[in-house]
């Protein structure tokens, strides 16, 4: 079987040793990585000697701490450049010094210090042990434009002498050296402040490290880009703001009648009221609510302008007032004082901004309150990460914690072969207000990150979203590009069994509109332990969302659109933070265009609600086997069992609760084994018309040529014209119950009435049990004895009259 084209199997780096070959179906892979809590994985590190390594698996070493065991431990040289004192002068004065830590072929640089004697760096460069070259590791003191040799001083260091430090030690301490020249003398002049050693992920100085791993990262803001960073998005509330009324409003031209509204502007959100009423009246009267979603520090005024429109697309500024947020009246739930509107002075055009107290002045009332017990929706409910509200004190306690271990990736397609690269891939993830980043891996396609994060888990109905980027600030020949999405993940953990760990690989699947691809696997180690049980079983009786937004619940056309202010609050907060979270990733993790129109969504959304009908269609169909005798013993059975219940009534629920606690125990041998995926056939994603892909990514408004949207708009008439003709007749079906009673149909309804009367005499005079029998014998009397022809209820309720027939 040997030959050119024979397929290598998969292999990870470290003691996992091989993986099992990807599939190519869109599935998940289960797998039994070496983790920390499972296996103690040796400590071989290059250079390093084995007195070292045995003292290292003995001191323990060789596992990271419990608070850190869902991923393998990955081995770091860690070196941290602090300062340097009593440097050597210049003939021209002080020295530019910056450092060079030398391990190998790879190279880490400080920062130049300008004319510094004693410079301070405070700067932490990690090797990773799988790429150490060499056994000496060099720290060379260097000054910038010296002229032909800039060398200063050197400290080099021994790897078998390097000591482990192990999580949750303290960090080590710095030491001062003295320099030494190229042959290894000491210099009268010149000492270094470092701290070497051998430590792993768990590292606190791990973040903030230089990484050998991106030795090829051009200038510092790239370098900066491919450290892990933990975000919070902002506390968000919403601000209720209602216009009421104004007095004394005086127009600029008298000659006509006013139309006054009320321009509301808060940053980029902009609202405005109908004009007021009676028209043209120098008190108008509005009385209308906006709501604005406002982030701490609330440094962000409100600006109320009452504009007089007097053309089309024309207003006149009437009075301007701008206010404070803290203005607002706070409010953590319903049940406080009521909000007292307040009466404010309007600023004319012509006014002195710096009078302090003017003789006259329009005015309008307002009333305004930031209602903290709300929860600002920055997500779609249906996998929100986070439904506490914004007031501190109404949130609930936490019952558990969510911990995630990003292993690594496997078979990622190439995103810039273009720039005679692979691909350079980072992961986000998002839980509650905490985004936690990854660090970049550089132009690898299967990269291995092992970082482990943890959040508090305050409801088990929620989802947490992990995405695979590459990072475009790396390696791109025409600048920093946008990052591009590989793929995502969605986890509910209301799925998974608590204290159990989840090791799989996620398929990473991003629709083009060329079609499905899959872009790599994720491999994900979850888990969810749960602290408080009491709490979390009763939370399943309690409202998903907090008491206000059913108390005062809000439109959900209002509800949409504070959704995408609130996404763009959190993109333009993450989007200034070092390194940035840059807003094409806050967007494609929050889903901000989930809300337009797809056919494919719609189709899948269609056969999503006509599986629901699955088991009453198979219900149907199991009660015409039973009437239809095909099996004669199964339907003297049913006919037995349903005499017995007609005779001791008292056990129809019983029995039914009993039978569902049954299928519930005989389900529970074919319960899911497997955390909740990305479902192609679900989505209806793999067998996708091209034109129906290429309109989802359309944008809005279209951009596309007139003929292709005339032909989207006929065939969205056609599928209209369907939905068109199965809601006509729904309505038809409910028209024709309503025209029972309605004396349309003179001799159907008097028909129905007196038979409604015989009825209610028969009912009356005949046991209700004698009734139930007759009943079931009629409906399950052999097939020898039953007619083809419809039944003669059927024929009465299909003559009825229906409304179709007034339509024009």
């Amino acid at each position: 079987m040997k030959g050119a084209m024979q397929p290598r199997p998969f292999m990870v780096p470290g003691p996992g040793g091989p993986m099992p070959p990807p599939q190519q179906q869109f599935g998940l892979v289960e797998t039994r990585p070496p983790l920390a809590a499972v296996l103690r994985p040796r400590f071989n590190i290059p250079g390093l000697h084995p007195s070292a390594a045995a003292a290292a698996a003995a001191s323990g070493a060789g596992k990271i701490a419990s608070t850190y065991d869902l991923v393998e431990p990955m081995r770091f040289l860690y070196v941290n450049v602090v300062k340097a004192r009593d440097l050597p002068v210049s003939a021209t004065g002080a020295i530019d010094p910056f450092v060079q830590v030398k391990l190998g072929n790879f190279t880490g640089t400080t920062s130049v210090k300008a004319a510094a004697h004693s410079p301070s760096w405070q700067q932490v460069f990690a090797f990773s042990a799988s790429h150490l070259q060499a056994h000496l590791l060099e720290v060379l003191v260097r000054a910038k434009d010296l002229g032909g040799d800039d060398f200063v001083g050197r400290v080099a260091f021994d790897l078998a002498e390097v000591p482990v430090r192990v999580p949750p030690d303290s960090p080590l301490a710095p030491q001062w050296y003295r320099l030494e020249g190229r042959r290894g003398e000491k210099l009268p002049h010149g000492e270094i402040m470092l701290s070497v050693w051998l430590g792993t992920q768990a590292d606190e100085a791990f973040p903030d490290a230089w990484h050998s791993d991106a030795h090829a990262a051009a200038g510092p803001a790239a370098v900066a880009s491919t450290r892990a960073k933990v975000y919070f998005s902002p506390r968000l509330v919403y601000l209720r703001v209602a216009a009421l009324g104004a007095q004394d409003l005086i127009p600029h031209d008298t000659s006509r009648p006013m139309s006054a509204c009320v321009k509301l502007q808060l940053a980029g959100q902009v609202r405005r009221t109908r004009p007021g009423a009676p028209p043209g009246a120098p008190n108008p009267i509005w009385n209308e609510e906006f709501m604005f979603v406002v982030s701490e520090p609330f440094d962000e005024p409100i600006v109320i302008t009452v504009e007089d429109r007097v053309a089309p697309g024309r207003d006149e500024m009437l009075g301007r007032i701008v206010l404070p947020l803290q203005a607002a009246m706070p409010r953590h739930d319903h049940f406080g004082k009521p909000v007292e509107p307040r009466w404010y002075n309007l600023m004319r055009p012509s006014d002195d901004p710096d009078k302090k107290e003017m003789k006259f002045a329009s005015k309008i009332q307002i009333r305004m309150s930031l209602d903290f017990g709300y929860h600002v929706l920055d997500e779609s409910t249906y996998y929100s990460s986070d439904l506490q509200p914004s007031s501190k004190p109404a949130r609930k306690p936490s019952i558990g914690m969510l911990e995630l271990g990003v292993l690594g990736a496997r078979n990622l397609i190439p995103m810039k072969p273009k720039d005679g690269r692979t691909t350079d891939a980072y992961c986000v993830a998002k839980y509650g207000p905490k985004w936690v980043r990854t660090r970049t891996i550089l132009d690898t396609l299967n990269p291995q990150w092992n970082e482990q994060y943890t959040w508090e888990v305050f409801d088990p109905c929620t989802v947490i979203t992990v995405v695979v980027f590459d990072n475009g600030q790396i390696g791109s020949k025409n600048g920093a590009g946008p990052d591009q999405r590989i793929g995502k993940v969605r986890i509910r953990l209301s799925t998974l069994e608590t204290d159990r760990v989840y090791t799989h690989f996620y398929p990473l699947l991003v629709l083009h509109p060329s079609g499905l691809k899959k872009t790599g696997e994720l491999h994900l180690a979850v888990r969810f332990t749960c602290t408080a049980w009491v709490n979390m079983m009763a939370l399943y009786g309690r409202p998903l969302l907090p008491k206000m937004h059913y108390t005062q619940p809000i439109p959900v056309m209002q509800l949409d659109y504070l959704r995408h202010q609130a996404m763009q609050i959190v993109a333009a907060r993450l989007s200034r933070a070092e390194p940035p979270l840059r807003r094409e990733v806050v967007e494609y993790m929050l889903d901000v265009d989930s809300h337009m129109f797809s056919l494919r969504r719609s189709k899948a959304n269609f056969y999503r609600i006509t599986s629901l009908f699955y088991g009453f269609l198979a219900m149907l169909k199991w009660y015409e086997g039973i009437r239809s005798w095909r099996n004669p013993i199964t339907t003297m059975l049913v006919h037995m069992l349903f005499l017995i219940l007609i005779c001791y009534p008292e056990l129809i629920l019983p029995t039914f609760f009993l039978y569902m606690f049954m299928i519930g125990l005989w389900n529970y041998r074919y319960r899911p084994r497997h955390p909740s995926h990305m479902d192609t056939k679900l989505s209806h994603a793999e067998m996708t018309h091209p034109d129906e892909l290429d309109e989802e990514f359309d944008t809005f408004p279209t951009s596309r040529p007139a003929d292709i949207v005339r032909m989207r708009y006929d065939r969205l008439r056609s599928v209209g014209g369907r939905v068109q003709t199965v809601v006509g007749d729904l309505a038809t079906q409910g028209e024709r119950a309503h025209a029972l009673l309605s004396w349309r149909d003179p001799r159907a309804t008097a028909i129905f009435i007196f038979l409604s009367l015989v009825v209610a005499i028969v009912l009356y005079v005949t046991p209700f049990q004698v009734l139930m029998v007759i009943t079931m014998l009629y409906l399950l009397r052999h097939p020898r004895f039953r007619s083809r022809m419809p039944s003669v209820p059927f024929n009465f309720y299909r003559r009825l009259p229906a409304k179709s027939d007034m339509l024009l």
